[in-house]
């Protein structure tokens, strides 16, 4: 069309204005073309986090993420997630009882719960616990075993990511009394970044044998340093790194070893704390313990009396085996020399 017009000689302040026009046009194309191409990154971006998770059966409402303006259905300073089986209601019971009611509004508590292959009846018995008590994470798709402890993990973080606007996560076990007022108080002081805070295992060798071995773990003879799953706190910010990464992240026969793996590359702020009495079996009682793990029904009513009765968590102080202290300054093989004095 240019070449046409320069043929009739067309005056030289037309071809400007000419030439202006398609520009200016041209610029407005351009400038649609980019709005376009961010708009559809944004929603790429929502899709890819929007992946299915664990969930409340019947929760599923303003289900967001701290990636989205979507609000988030709660809100709380430190949540406590407790994983449990679907039949352990009496657990349930005896924490609800005892050290959850060491919480407060700050404080959102869950029992997480796959729901997943369970008959019409075991179904209903849930639902109806979760209508008189409001504090069971219901998730449908998982089958909860042993076996599923991982992926479980994964699942409720993804859940407490999307749907919980807080600072910390504390998570335990049926069998784990915690002193969540003390923890709470605690955590004000501590980084709100990076905290992966618990206690701490570095020379625990590879099981390749028996119900907890491990088949495809090829990184080294131990495995890597992790906080041990019957009580530890994480920051915000690594669960929604563990959120969000959920498909790239290998799966090992127990939960916590998995965590330890996940975050082991990160820059983590690890924190070994011998007031959390979470190994195989308990050490005693110690009336510094922030986390005991293994604990009875019984054990955690007599807990509980003691605090409500003296201040105190033990009626008698007592250690049934020594604690260490971590050292980080060598290999994770030699991190761990259990000394007297240490609770």
């Amino acid at each position: 069309m240019l070449l046409r017009l320069c043929r009739r000689r067309v005056p030289a302040p037309a071809v400007v204005i000419l030439i202006f026009i398609l520009l200016f046009f041209a610029t407005l194309y351009m400038l649609n073309c980019n709005m376009t191409y961010e708009q559809y990154k944004l929603l790429e971006k929502q899709k890819s986090i929007r992946t299915s998770g664990g969930h409340s059966e019947g929760d599923g409402k303003n289900r967001g993420n701290q990636d989205t303006v979507t609000a988030k259905e709660f809100e709380a300073f430190l949540v406590v997630l407790i994983m449990t089986g679907p039949k352990y209601v009496e657990k349930r019971n005896t924490i609800r009882e005892t050290w959850f009611t060491y919480g407060d509004e700050n404080v959102l508590q869950r029992f997480v719960i796959g729901t997943g292959a369970l008959d019409v009846d075991a179904k209903a018995a849930l639902e109806q616990e979760n209508e008189e008590n409001g504090d069971l994470l219901l998730m449908p798709d998982l089958q909860d075993s042993y076996d599923a402890l991982p992926r479980k993990l994964l699942l409720m973080y993804k859940w407490l990511n999307d749907n919980v606007d807080f600072k910390y996560v504390l998570k335990g076990d049926d069998d784990t009394f915690a002193r969540i007022d003390l923890i709470k108080e605690e955590l004000k002081g501590k980084s709100r970044q990076r905290l992966y805070w618990g206690f701490f295992n570095g020379r625990a060798r590879v099981k390749r044998r028996g119900p907890w071995q491990e088949g495809e773990w090829v990184l080294c003879d131990y495995y890597l340093p992790y906080a041990l799953g019957g009580g530890y706190v994480l920051s915000a910010d690594l669960v929604q790194f563990v959120a969000q990464n959920m498909e790239w992240l290998k799966m090992y026969h127990s939960e916590d070893v998995s965590l330890g793996t996940w975050l082991a590359p990160l820059e983590v702020r690890r924190e070994h704390d011998p007031r959390f009495d979470t190994e195989y079996k308990s050490r005693g009682c110690s009336n510094q313990y922030l986390v005991t793990h293994k604990q009875s029904e019984d054990q955690m009513r007599e807990k509980h009396h003691q605090l409500q009765s003296s201040g105190r968590l033990c009626h008698t102080e007592v250690q049934n085996r020594m604690s260490y202290t971590y050292d980080w300054s060598g290999p994770p093989s030699k991190c761990c020399t259990r000394k007297e004095g240490i609770p």
